[in-house]
């Protein structure tokens, strides 16, 4: 019997219209790019040491996949969940997203253990950014 798998990164690709307008919005919330990763009709955007999202203009996400694409305004396919380091550091983050013309998710919800808030990037897709107090980590052990 194999032990549990375990992979070192995560590559997200997310489709998007005008790939300089989403450089732009992420850049205000943010992120860095990869320049080796980078050309007119993609990006590697930097979130964490082993997490990344290629954004890819519509043409090039299409060579990926036979099937149609999902418009993020009006459904959702997958929902991106980010951690901060804490609740005023998801206000930040998502405060900036909403300044650089993100639409916000949903409205803030605390939870007590668990502080989040989200907002629509310019493509409709969804990003959650959450806080865990770490001692109620702790209790669930």
């Amino acid at each position: 019997m194999m032990g549990a798998l375990k992979l070192n990164n995560i590559f997200v690709n997310l489709p998007v219209k005008d790939l300089n307008r989403s450089v732009t919005f992420f850049t205000h919330v943010g992120f860095e790019f990869n320049p080796q990763f980078t050309d007119e009709t993609a990006t590697c955007m930097m979130i964490g040491d082993h997490i990344f999202a290629m954004l890819l203009v519509e043409d090039k996400f299409k060579t990926f996949t036979d099937k149609e694409i999902v418009d993020a305004t009006k459904s959702t396919e997958v929902l991106l969940a980010l951690t901060a380091e804490s609740r005023d550091h998801v206000d930040e983050i998502v405060n900036k997203a909403l300044a650089a013309g993100g639409k916000p998710s949903k409205k803030p919800m605390d939870h007590g253990f668990m502080y989040e808030w989200g907002f629509q990037d310019l493509d409709g897709h969804t990003w959650e950014i959450f806080y865990m107090d770490p001692s109620a980590i702790n209790q669930q052990s």
